[in-house]
């Protein structure tokens, strides 16, 4: 029960702080702030903090299944652990897909919008072929980001 309460708490705020970064703080700072190079800042700031928690639940998240885990001889395993493989595996596999999610965005996506921003130097002016990358990369980070808000309200369901 403790278990299962634990990961109800950390699927929560997983889900909860995806949402709250990407869905309510980077949009008012790009609504409220008149400077859009300050306001993507502080937005990729906040990502990056979002990608480190997001990290850090998924791995909670994982020794949690584990500690459950009948197969294995997981710590806690056994009846109290209630909990069908089905259930587990589907949680797995949706933690899973989350955490590539933050890994492919944070450390395959994020470098390269960064450097982008980097090269357009401090007003922020992108050249033409420049800004139509960096379009295409946000386009695709947002994507991969809605799958994992998405997700994350089944994984918090799925408790």
């Amino acid at each position: 029960m403790l278990l299962a309460r634990t990961r109800l708490l950390v699927a929560t705020l997983w889900a909860g702080s995806l949402w709250a970064v990407g869905y309510l703080a980077a949009p008012t700072l790009f609504a409220t702030l008149s400077d859009r190079v300050l306001a993507g800042t502080i937005a990729g700031n906040l990502f990056t903090n979002q990608a480190w928690l997001s990290i850090a639940c998924a791995l909670v998240m994982l020794v949690l299944l584990w500690a459950t885990q009948t197969s294995t001889g997981g710590i806690f395993a056994g009846p109290a652990a209630n909990m069908a493989a089905k259930s587990r595996r589907t949680l797995l596999i949706i933690v899973l897909v989350m955490l590539a999610c933050t890994l492919v965005s944070h450390f395959g996506l994020q470098p390269m919008m960064a450097a982008l921003r980097a090269a357009a130097g401090p007003g922020g002016v992108m050249e033409e072929a420049a800004k139509n990358k960096f379009g295409v990369l946000h386009g695709i980070s947002s994507v991969i980001y809605l799958i994992q808000s998405l997700l994350a309200a089944w994984l918090v369901v799925k408790q």
